[in-house]
């Protein structure tokens, strides 16, 4: 199960998805779409936890099976991993942070995705993708890792839903949990991304060995989409050795 970040769709796998097949042959792939992105609706509005939710719906679709997950993706992962740890095989976070610890620093980042989320709702999606695309994780992009075309299916309801339910200011961090974790952990980040590297190292002293940490040369924070051979050369160094106990 390979789960994408804020703004792409499954369909932002393909290229990574070639690449995974050719250094890992045999492994089915399924690329859902988040709740609030692509064909898949937000989560209904009424209480509850979304980013739970968000995990027990991508553990229904996935069942027992082996989950990637790149940045908001990856948390998803890791929540399902946590609450389902029986579906869980292997767990590969890239681009990863395990929520905002800090109560102060969680409110102030809500508080800057609602913000983001109304400007969303003000500018439409493309004028949206333009910014956002520009920002400083992917402005270096080129036009084919940026891949507009997958982000394009996306919806202005939607996206602002996952800035408002699934961002990391809303919702509780996981950093006490790690040490919990049942699956084979690999973190991985883009050698050139300074904080998700950081980040990547602090999950895996969380969760205690055996996590391990790799970082994708000539990437930054969008890893798998700028060196697809590479990201799947180091997945395909780890994965053999980490196999489930059922075989």
């Amino acid at each position: 199960m390979l789960v994408h970040g804020f703004t792409q769709t499954g369909a932002s796998w393909r290229p990574v998805t070639a690449a995974l097949r050719r250094a890992l042959p045999g492994l089915e792939l399924l690329t859902p779409d988040l709740p609030g992105h692509g064909a898949s609706p937000p989560l209904p509005a009424e209480g509850g936890d979304a980013l739970r939710d968000a995990a027990a719906r991508l553990g229904e679709a996935g069942g027992t099976a082996s989950y990637l997950g790149y940045s908001m993706g990856a948390r998803v992962c890791l929540r399902l991993a946590l609450d389902s740890p029986r579906l869980v095989e292997r767990l590969v976070l890239v681009g990863a942070t395990a929520g905002i610890a800090d109560p102060d620093e969680r409110r102030a980042r809500r508080e800057a995705d609602e913000a983001l989320a109304a400007r969303l709702e003000r500018l439409g999606l493309e004028a949206f993708l333009d910014e956002w695309l520009a920002g400083p994780l992917f402005s270096h992009l080129s036009r084919g890792q940026a891949d507009r075309a997958a982000r394009r299916a996306n919806s202005v309801a939607g996206l602002a839903w996952a800035l408002r339910h699934l961002g990391s200011g809303a919702t509780e961090p996981m950093w006490d949990e790690l040490p919990a974790l049942a699956a084979p952990l690999l973190v991985l980040a883009g050698e050139g991304d300074e904080r998700y590297a950081a980040l990547a190292g602090e999950l895996a002293a969380a969760a205690g060995p055996p996590a391990e940490v790799r970082l994708v040369p000539g990437a930054g924070h969008a890893a798998p989409f700028e060196q697809p051979d590479a990201f799947a050369g180091l997945l395909a160094g780890w994965w053999p050795a980490q196999r489930p106990e059922s075989g």
